[in-house]
């Protein structure tokens, strides 16, 4: 016990010392704990973000895609109307000339002169049948 006793000068602030390392240490191991869930955090926040952002960007993108096709269907319906409408004035305008054909030959056999000439609008249309 006296060993003990005089060496408590030497074992004290050697104790002390280990008291303060060993402190140190928790706290350094804490610190370093708590920086790695910190930087763990920052990047789970980074990637959720980057994905929330993307999941932004798509759904803004299918929305846009959704609405352009949307404006083809419906010009694609238009052209489709138009295309019927010049097939109706088409036949039309050849049911017209077929018949201004056969005016024109009734007015030649019943007068037995020349029918008079076309309107200048429709001229070239008849003379084309004339020609076939």
């Amino acid at each position: 016990m006296e060993a003990l006793v005089s060496l408590a000068p030497v074992l004290a602030p050697l104790f002390g010392m280990l008291g303060a390392l060993g402190g140190a240490w928790l706290v350094y191991r804490q610190n370093k704990k708590n920086t790695e869930a910190t930087a763990v955090r920052n990047l789970t926040d980074g990637f959720t973000s980057l994905l929330e952002q993307q999941r932004a960007s798509t759904d803004q993108t299918m929305e846009r895609m959704a609405t352009l096709e949307a404006k083809y269907d419906t010009l694609e319906r238009r052209v489709e109307h138009l295309q019927e409408e010049q097939r109706q004035w088409r036949r039309w305008k050849a049911a017209a000339v077929e018949y201004i054909h056969d005016l024109r030959d009734l007015v030649r056999g019943t007068l037995r002169s020349p029918a008079p000439e076309p309107p200048a609008e429709i001229a070239a249309d008849i003379e084309r049948r004339d020609l076939q």
